[in-house]
């Protein structure tokens, strides 16, 4: 049966290797995959999805004004697809994370969502707060803070380094503007520590 999985993590965390690497697998033996980001995010080049340690794969990009389910169903009338990734799923909106689900239910098609859980102000994205609703499966992709702590959240940080803790949601950038961090941490570059805690 198939099922809609939320992969989840800060900045940083190799969610884009765990997903290069899953495709790759189905790949190796045969199956077809479907590779979709956000066109939002041009980082790695257009229509591309790409890890930091330097692997990648070509990918159809969606807007916010895209229909997912559309795009999936018509990936299928050219074959069977034995699953569909989706990169940076934060910047799904709530309807297109209902499409994902609905692929998932009507075309049975599994679907994997990768992307961010916070923004850095500790505020959850729309389009992951509907997958942590719908989706069936959640994982947690994990990496660390600077003090060895799990990291959970993430700064953006300005030219010299100090915590932005106001802005809009979305800005598109990599290790220069972000950074994870443990909660205690995140909140002492957020100016939310009593001093003696520091």
């Amino acid at each position: 049966m198939a099922k809609l999985y939320f992969n989840y993590s800060t900045m940083n965390a190799g969610k884009s290797t765990v997903l290069l690497q899953a495709s790759h697998n189905y790949r190796e033996r045969g199956m077809q995959t479907y590779l979709m980001t956000a066109a939002i995010d041009g980082r790695a080049g257009q229509g591309r999805i790409a890890s930091r340690i330097g692997i990648g794969a070509e990918a159809d990009t969606f807007t916010t004004s895209d229909d997912v389910f559309v795009m999936i169903a018509r990936q299928l009338d050219q074959g069977r697809l034995a699953c569909v990734f989706v990169d940076e799923a934060q910047f799904l909106t709530p309807d297109q994370v209902w499409q994902l689900a609905r692929a998932v239910d009507d075309l049975g098609v599994p679907v994997l969502a990768y992307g961010l859980r916070v923004d850095f102000q500790g505020k959850l994205f729309p389009g992951s707060a509907t997958l942590l609703a719908l989706a069936d499966e959640m994982r947690e992709v994990r990496t660390i803070c600077a003090c060895g702590s799990k990291a959970t959240m993430v700064i953006r940080q300005d030219e010299q380094g100090r915590a932005i803790t106001e802005g809009a949601q979305v800005q598109i950038g990599g290790n220069e503007t972000y950074v994870s961090l443990c909660r205690k941490h995140w909140r002492e570059a957020m100016g939310d520590l009593p001093t003696e805690a520091r």
